[in-house]
């Protein structure tokens, strides 16, 4: 059920909002990894906290303010580390991804959504 707001009334009594949980699609998506990861029982609730609070600290300790806004760069790295450590895949095969989505933006024309297949070297624009 939901309301005015773009935020389900479920989630709003237990976010306590009704602002957007999320500022880019993106982290809904790695939000959404991280919830169907954890009831594929990939990693335990206490194993993805301590994960991302490892990521977190490494980022203040290297000079990340903590204002907020890299919080899901944190958690896309946390989840990144989990599914290497759990041979789900290969750090190489995830810089090669990064590389082709940042390709695939670069060839994008401003407002257009970025697509895999706008990477030139995969074939694309």
């Amino acid at each position: 059920m939901t309301t005015g707001s773009t935020v389900p009334v479920e989630l709003r009594d237990i976010i306590g909002t009704d602002d957007p949980v999320f500022k880019a699609p993106w982290e809904a998506q790695a939000f959404a990894m991280a919830i169907a990861l954890h009831e594929r029982a990939t990693f335990t609730w206490p194993e993805w906290a301590e994960a991302l609070a490892a990521v977190i600290a490494e980022a203040t300790a290297s000079g990340d303010p903590d204002r907020g806004d890299t919080y899901y760069e944190h958690w896309m790295t946390a989840l990144e580390r989990l599914c290497v450590a759990r041979s789900l895949a290969e750090p190489a095969a995830l810089a090669a991804r990064e590389a082709a989505w940042a390709r695939a933006a670069s060839a994008t024309p401003h407002g257009l959504p970025i697509l895999l297949e706008n990477d030139p070297q995969l074939g694309g624009a």
